[in-house]
């Protein structure tokens, strides 16, 4: 990968979790402006579910933007772009797919076979 590329998914990474961490702070601002008493029962448990799947969200972002900062520690320190597993370079095409991606295309999928060989026992 030249240093063009690498400088490519540099700022994809730092933009998407610039974005995230944007969504992060309206969220938490939408729940504390939200904090409302509602009379009716229905509504107020409706409420409590929206909050709940908003909390999940941001904690799947949470998770997200710490395997960002990891791909953002793997350009600093040449190890990005190359399979954990195999050492074999990732494809462009994959990476700008998935820029966090840790693997191959081809070594993804033998360890999605080997988890559901698993899961199924």
């Amino acid at each position: 990968m030249n240093d063009r590329q690498v400088e490519y998914f540099r700022r994809k990474l730092r933009y998407w979790k610039a974005e995230l961490l944007e969504g992060s702070r309206d969220t938490i601002e939408a729940l504390q402006d939200g904090t409302r008493n509602i009379p009716d029962v229905n509504d107020r448990a409706s409420e409590e579910t929206d909050r709940a799947l908003e909390l999940r969200t941001r904690d799947r972002a949470r998770k997200l933007v710490n395997k960002i900062e990891a791909a953002l520690r793997r350009i600093d320190d040449g190890e990005f772009g190359y399979c954990s597993v195999t050492g074999e370079p990732i494809s462009l095409k994959r990476l700008d797919a998935r820029p966090i991606a840790t693997m191959s295309l081809e070594a993804q999928e033998k360890h999605e076979r080997r988890e559901k060989v698993h899961r199924d026992d």
